[in-house]
């Protein structure tokens, strides 16, 4: 089978020839490609385009920032950093947040939030709402560009993936427990942007599958399940069940904790979820995930990065073997890992714990 086969295959579970095999963030294709023009990584990433099934990360994004006011920026260097301070002038006064980035570590870290306290909050709600046009320009180019290796994952935030982090994430916890109402109006506010941008992405033909991120952050032990069911339940049901009018299926993101929302994962109607960490950075064993949701989740993951960076070969054979018996009976499964590394060089042994990662998926994998 292609991996494209494959993967719509598993989708729509039907048998294939072996489960697939995904490095996830670790790409050369589409905005998350830029691991194909870094030296240290290209040796890796042939072997990975050769022996694995892409999902090539994309989304027509909705900003945090929905762009409907004046905005200006101002970049300076301080030392490796590369300092960006932005300020947004919304009908009731200013915001401003501040992000750093060096060129070693593919990240940017916020490092002033858009919302300091109530107030900016209040003045982040004032932010007129003005429909354009969504740009999907770029999904039928990147699609013929995966090809027969995979498909193009299409990537999409929820409600509370935008609102949280407006805010410092110790002031948003407390925000949410104490000003709940708050943070339903921002959430509302998100979600009319992000509903219409996914509409726009599924009327253009963008698929067949989509991830959606945000909902961790009301996972414990931040949150109580509780704040889980009042700020994402809502909002990815009705996410899910658009992208399902369109006949496209829908993937929830969410490391750490989740066993006690699981359930709330499983009624909002989602096909799939994923990393599925396991214990102590997840709270729920694979296999456990497999036993009580396997026939109506396909499971993605479980192999930490950390793992990848740190163990030997061999530690990592005998980690994907333990995952096949998990989770690989009857389909539904993806060995993946649960993020890609950012850092450049890469390591030696990172790249030499994927080439041991990707051939254990071939020999344990085979069905």
């Amino acid at each position: 089978m292609t991996g494209r086969e494959r993967i719509l295959a598993l989708l729509r579970r039907e048998p294939t020839d072996r489960v697939p095999i995904s490095t996830y963030e670790l790409s050369v294709f589409g905005p998350w490609g830029w691991p194909k023009d870094e030296p240290s990584y290209q040796p890796l990433m042939a072997e990975i385009t050769a022996r694995t099934d892409a999902f090539a990360l994309w989304g027509a994004y909705t900003p945090p920032s929905p762009g409907d006011v004046p905005t200006e920026s101002e970049t300076r260097q301080e030392g490796e950093f590369t300092v960006t301070r932005t300020t947004l002038h919304t009908p009731t006064g200013p915001l401003s947040t501040t992000s750093k980035f060096t060129p070693n570590v593919k990240t940017t870290w916020t490092v002033e939030h858009l919302c300091k306290d109530e107030a900016d909050a209040e003045r982040y709600l004032s932010i007129p709402f003005h429909p354009m046009p969504v740009d999907a320009a770029e999904f039928p180019a990147l699609d013929a560009e995966v090809g027969d290796r995979g498909i193009v994952l299409c990537d999409t935030g929820d409600a509370i993936g935008y609102v949280a982090p407006l805010f410092e994430f110790g002031e948003f916890t407390v925000m949410a427990m104490t000003r709940p109402a708050l943070i339903r109006a921002l959430c509302d506010q998100a979600h009319e942007r992000i509903m219409h941008t996914l509409r726009g992405m599924l009327a253009a033909g963008c698929g067949p599958l989509y991830r959606i991120w945000g909902p961790e952050y009301c996972t414990p032990p931040y949150l109580p399940p509780d704040a889980f069911q009042e700020f994402v339940v809502p909002y990815v049901t009705e996410m899910i069940a658009l992208i399902h009018d369109y006949g496209c299926w829908a993937r929830i993101h969410s490391h750490g904790h989740t066993r006690r929302v699981l359930d709330m994962m499983v009624a909002t109607g989602a096909d799939a979820i994923d990393p599925v960490e396991p214990p102590p950075d997840g709270d729920i064993p694979l296999g456990e995930v497999k036993g009580r949701y396997g026939d109506r989740l396909i499971l993605f993951g479980n192999m930490e990065l950390k793992y990848l960076e740190t163990e030997t070969p061999a530690e990592i054979d005998a980690r994907v073997k333990v995952m096949m018996n998990e989770a690989k009976a009857g389909g539904g499964y993806v060995l993946m890992p649960t993020a890609g590394p950012l850092n450049i060089p890469l390591a030696p042994r990172t790249a030499d714990n994927y080439r041991a990662f990707i051939e254990a998926g071939h020999k344990y994998g085979q069905y």
